[in-house]
C-alpha cells in the first residue's frame, strides 16, 4: 500500500479499533498489522497525538504476563471524531469509486 495513502487512513484506523473496545498499544499494533504493513514506531505517535488532541485517553492496568500496560480509551469527542472522519471516509470512497468506474 503506498505510504502516503496508508498515513492519511492510520488515524482513522486506530480510532475505528478503539470504538470497539480499550486496547494497549501493542495489542492495537498487531490488529493493525492483521490489516496492513505498519510499523510500532508508526502508531506510538499517533497515540501520543491523538491523546494531545483529547480523542483518546489512557490508564494502566495490571498485566497477567508481567508489569502494568497502558491502555487506551476513546473520549466521547473521539467517537464523535470517529463518526465524522468515517462518514467522510465513505462519501469519499464513493466518489472515487464511481470515478474509477
Amino acid at each position: 500500500m503506498n505510504k502516503q495513502l496508508k498515513k492519511g487512513v492510520l488515524d482513522i484506523c486506530v480510532l475505528h479499533v478503539l470504538s470497539t473496545r480499550d486496547a494497549y498499544g501493542y495489542e492495537l499494533l498487531k490488529e493493525l498489522q492483521n490489516a496492513m504493513d505498519v510499523k510500532e514506531s508508526t502508531v506510538y505517535p499517533i497515540l501520543t497525538r491523538l491523546s494531545k488532541e483529547n480523542l483518546l485517553t489512557s490508564y494502566m492496568a495490571p498485566s497477567p504476563d508481567g508489569p502494568n500496560r497502558k491502555y487506551y480509551k476513546i473520549t466521547e469527542t473521539g467517537t464523535q471524531e470517529y463518526q465524522a472522519r468515517k462518514d467522510e471516509w465513505l462519501a469519499f470512497q464513493t466518489v472515487i469509486t464511481n470515478f474509477l468506474n
